[in-house]
């Protein structure tokens, strides 16, 4: 069974057992978590929110939170000799999908 959830405005297809970095929430590591955006929900017969599914949820736990690896955004302008070093690390939140309930 899998589910379709969107939270920090992307969707994941998850399944029970799955660990996957999303957008920062505001918990601590440790604390359960419940996605009450399901989008769609599949395993023997695909069921289609409109626009979310009705009475589903997934719960998960929060395993920490973190940086990603830092992106480089360079800008440049020929000619003028303008340029424009910037990074930029976003904040990510690890959980682990616990249980799909319908």
């Amino acid at each position: 069974m899998y589910a379709i959830i969107a939270t920090g405005g992307k969707q994941y297809t998850v399944s029970e057992g799955d660990v996957l970095r999303i957008e920062k929430l505001d918990t601590d590591a440790g604390q359960p978590y419940t996605f009450d955006q399901v989008l769609a929900i599949g395993g023997d017969e695909l069921k289609v929110g409109t626009p979310t599914v009705e009475g589903a949820s997934v719960s998960a736990t929060v395993l920490g939170t973190g940086k990603a690896k830092k992106v480089i955004v360079y800008r440049y302008k020929r000619k003028t000799g303008y340029h424009k070093k910037n990074g930029h690390r976003q904040l990510f939140t690890q959980v682990k999908i616990e249980k799909i309930n319908v």
